[in-house]
This record gives C-alpha cells, sequence and structure tokens, in this order.
C-alpha cells in the first residue's frame, strides 16, 4: 500500500480519514498489520475497516500518529482508558508518554483577594499559591502617594505623586492600600493605585478592585468564589483558579528510530 494512499477507517463508529504512512508510524503496531491484512481483527466494510474500539479516544492516538506528539485537553480525565486503547494498539511510545503526561498534570494555581473599605480607605491583600503570579502583580501595580512639593509653610502646597511598588510581606502574597488618610500634620494625603497596562490613577477602592479583578481575568484566572472573612470589619475575600495548558510531550527520537528498526516477530 502507498504511502500517500488515503485510507478511511470506522471506530466504533466514527469515521476517520487519513493517509497510509501515517499508521505506519511504527512498524512493529497493530496498525500496521492492519493495513497489510496480517491481523484478522480488523475487517473491511463498505470500503472502511472497521476497528470494534472507542472512536473518540482513538482522535487522540490519530493525533499523536499526525504530530509525534501527546497534546490533551486540560480536563481530560480519560488517561487509564487511553492507555489501555494505546496498549490494543501495541503503540508502547504512546503508552511512554501518556505515563509522563498522567504524572505531570498540573496543579491549579490559586489566588485570594481580600478587599477592606473603610471610611475613605480601602485596603487590599493578595495571596497567591504560585509566587509568579505575586511578581507579575507586584511589576504591573504601583501605588501613588501625594507628596508637597513646596514648602509645608505654603498656604497651598502643591502636590506630586511619589510611585511606589506594593508592599511584599512574602514572596506568596502583596499589600497596598487607596484613599485618603490624615499625616501627622494634619493634612489629607490621597493614595491611588494604577495597574498596568491601564494607564488611570483611582483611588477609588470598589473601582481599583473591579480593575484587580479583571486583570487577573485577563491571565487565565477564573473566579470561583467570594466570602465575607470577618463578620467584625467585613473584610471580602474573592478566590480564583487557574489551571495552566500544559505543554504538548514530543516522542524521543531515538526511541522512534529503534522502534522503526525493531524486527518483526
Amino acid at each position: 500500500m502507498s504511502g500517500q494512499e488515503l485510507v478511511t477507517l470506522n471506530v466504533g463508529g466514527k469515521v476517520f480519514t487519513t493517509r497510509s504512512s501515517t499508521l505506519q508510524q511504527f512498524p512493529g503496531s497493530r496498525l500496521m498489520r492492519m493495513l497489510d491484512g496480517r491481523d484478522k481483527e480488523f475487517k473491511m466494510v463498505d470500503g472502511q475497516i472497521f476497528v470494534d474500539r472507542d472512536g473518540v479516544l482513538f482522535s487522540f492516538i490519530l493525533d499523536f500518529l499526525r504530530t509525534q506528539q501527546l497534546l490533551l485537553p486540560t480536563d481530560f480525565s480519560d488517561h487509564l482508558r487511553l492507555q489501555r486503547e494505546a496498549l490494543f494498539y501495541e503503540l508502547n511510545p504512546l503508552v511512554d508518554l501518556l505515563n509522563q503526561e498522567h504524572k505531570l498534570q498540573p496543579r491549579p494555581a490559586l489566588v485570594e483577594v481580600h478587599f477592606l473599605s473603610r471610611n475613605t480607605q480601602a485596603f487590599f491583600r493578595v495571596f497567591g499559591s504560585c509566587s509568579k503570579t505575586i511578581e507579575m502583580l507586584t511589576g504591573r501595580i504601583t501605588v501613588f502617594i501625594e507628596q508637597p512639593s513646596a514648602p509645608a509653610s505654603s498656604t497651598f502646597p502643591q502636590m506630586t505623586l511619589l510611585p511606589l511598588p506594593p508592599q511584599r510581606p512574602s514572596y506568596h502574597d502583596l499589600v497596598f492600600q487607596c484613599g485618603s488618610d490624615s499625616t501627622t500634620d494634619n493634612q489629607t494625603r490621597i493614595r491611588y493605585i494604577s495597574i498596568k497596562p491601564d494607564n488611570r490613577k483611582l483611588a477609588n477602592g470598589t473601582n481599583v478592585l473591579g480593575l484587580l479583578i479583571d486583570t487577573l481575568l485577563m491571565e487565565g484566572f477564573h473566579l470561583v468564589g467570594t466570602r465575607t472573612v470577618s463578620s467584625e470589619d467585613r473584610t471580602e475575600c474573592y478566590s480564583f483558579e487557574r489551571i495552566k495548558k500544559p505543554d504538548a510531550l514530543a516522542m524521543n527520537k531515538t526511541l522512534k528510530s529503534e522502534t522503526t528498526l525493531m524486527p518483526e516477530q
């Protein structure tokens, strides 16, 4: 059979069409024996090779044969069933990659935003299970504090904005606040918050909270819950989760060469 010849498979009622060369990637597999007629379990029915197996899972097997990579959906949960199908077709390299993929299943990244609004001030504390998320937010959030640019004795001192990063109590959290507060000289100073790439400087806590939530959503996080942490000061907690899409696992080229050179039994 020519490698460019098209082959149609009916796998459990799902029809697939591919080149015979795709199915011939691994000479020791049952797919190779299916094409040359040596495996009698596979029958030709109305011009299609009928395979009494799971057609949905076969789509992942065919993708592996085409790309030499294993890339499964983030929410994929049928690793054992797919491994069983790979064993049926005697695709040992795919079995090995499935073992790796199952071990490397990503854990979700978690973020909690604690928000407290009190009088004219708003306080924020952000906790993250991944320090890289906190580093990303630290690089985007800037606190601007009003500072007088003229001597304090001036009747109407001019104000400039002093940019500062948020505080980092640990690798996994950061704190900042916005709004107006009184200083030791009985003057009211305003703290503004800016979150890149938005250039606005916001002093209202509710507006800052909305911008912070939008930032997390754009980074792939999903809001999974809200609650009140303390009934006394009514601190609000917003919980976020992100599951990073796993990278594709590529088959070892040396292993493929050894598989190709394996003598037929």
